[in-house]
């Protein structure tokens, strides 16, 4: 396995839920890390809790600028970048016919745009050093589909063939693709239809902590030189999705 203390891993959507336990899980195995996400002092506590080698910067992933902002800055404190993971999702279901038009662009932007305008910024500098590993967290929607979740899994079906379309491209450089079942976090807070919401919390009573997540993302991220773990599908044990 690689050891990561050569790697600098940048973190979007890093501060809570899977992103957190992720910053945690490879901070402890010793790499250096570049935490992005909108709720700044969420990452200037987690920062200052696990030391030196995890900075931040505030991060909207939907704006290119900001996020070849947030790489150039990564590169100034750390010299490079080996990895980017990009997490930051958001999940407001609900039914087709309730017309959500705001919701339908805001999933769009954050799930799909978000992922692309990452690997923006960081493939010009993967291409030019002929290595780098792109990391996309989509979701178990990203091979089937569930009344009320018909954009969402669309989103991550979307992000599945953006990864699979990288890695055919590049020879030198990585992609893995993670897809999680039901994991307890923050995503989906921002449902707006009361039945769906109480749905999702009765889907989540049988699910997985984040930690499970940051173990797989660790897992692909230490592989060797020449192995790629293109994905992983990560579910409860007693639940079906």
């Amino acid at each position: 396995m690689t050891n990561l203390n050569d790697k600098t891993i940048l973190i979007s959507g890093a501060s809570s839920g899977i992103g957190e336990a992720t910053v945690r899980e490879l901070a402890g195995a010793g790499a250096r890390l570049f935490i992005g996400a909108r709720r700044a002092d969420r990452l200037q506590a987690l920062a200052e809790e696990l030391g030196p080698n995890v900075a931040w910067q505030e991060l909207d992933v939907t704006d290119p600028d900001s996020f070849a902002a947030f790489t150039d800055a990564a590169v100034a404190r750390f010299g490079r970048i080996d990895v980017l993971i990009n997490n930051a999702g958001i999940m407001p279901l609900s039914p087709l016919a309730a017309v959500k038009r705001d919701e339908w662009t805001r999933m769009i932007d954050v799930n799909i745009h978000g992922v692309l305008n990452g690997i923006a910024a960081v493939l010009p500098r993967f291409v030019a050093q002929q290595a780098g590993h792109v990391v996309n967290v989509a979701s178990i929607g990203a091979h089937l589909v569930l009344p009320t979740a018909a954009v969402y899994c669309a989103t991550k079906y979307a992000v599945w063939a953006i990864t699979e379309g990288l890695r055919q491209e590049h020879d030198d450089i990585r992609t893995t693709i993670i897809s999680p079942g039901v994991v307890a976090t923050e995503l989906g807070n921002d449902i707006s239809d009361p039945q769906v919401a109480a749905a999702l919390k009765d889907w989540r009573s049988k699910a997985l902590r984040p930690d499970a997540i940051a173990r797989a993302i660790r897992y692909a991220v230490e592989q060797p030189d020449g192995v790629d773990v293109n994905e992983v599908i990560v579910r409860p044990t007693a639940a079906n999705m």
